[in-house]
């Protein structure tokens, strides 16, 4: 089981748990990139890009990760580390007869095209693997989202359904595709 907090390196990039210094650079991310994340996204609450709201999301995402239920991950450039190009997020953990969760993600808007996404997501994915044990990891996305079905078919995720109106996305019932990835090293505690 986990020890402590992951801090995950890869080639081009850092990711890691937020912490109270980085709530600006979320508000940033955030706003840069709201119109663009918008059709793939829930509705968001009024006061999402405020400090307050932002500081309380912090430190749920710390006691998600503390309790064993989320892990919510921040990409950095390792050349740029004061800057938030994406994030990676399992959430949903289930234990017992289990050991699954669901993964999303989202990479800034001028990042698109460079591979950064397949780069953290297989790193997230290693740690989720071999450090928190978990055993099948869910995704899904929508049909003409062309960009995110590709990232998860590279990364080895298997088409398993398509469920119509799964989600309530930016105020309409959307359609998604499911997949899913399995750990083939899990081991039993």
């Amino acid at each position: 089981m986990k020890e402590a907090v992951p801090l995950i390196v890869s080639d081009r990039l850092f990711l890691r748990l937020a912490d109270r210094d980085d709530i600006c650079k979320i508000i940033k991310f955030y706003s840069d990139n709201q119109r663009f994340f918008t059709p793939w996204h829930r509705q968001w609450a009024k006061d999402f890009l405020t400090e307050s709201y932002l500081q309380k999301q912090v430190e749920k995402d710390c006691q998600g990760f503390e309790s064993d239920k989320s892990l919510k991950l921040w990409i950095f450039e390792k050349d740029n580390p004061e800057y938030i190009v994406g994030n990676v997020n399992f959430d949903n953990f289930v234990r017992g007869a289990g050991h699954f969760c669901f993964l999303g993600y989202n990479l800034a808007e001028a990042q698109q095209g460079k591979g950064y996404m397949t780069e953290a997501v297989r790193g997230a994915i290693q740690y989720v693997f071999e450090e928190l044990n978990l055993h099948r990891i869910m995704a899904n996305y929508m049909p003409h989202n062309q960009r995110s079905g590709n990232l998860l078919k590279r990364l080895g995720f298997v088409v398993e359904g398509y469920a119509r109106d799964y989600l309530f996305i930016n105020g309409r019932w959307e359609d998604h595709i499911q997949t899913s990835l399995v750990n083939y090293n899990w081991k039993q505690s």
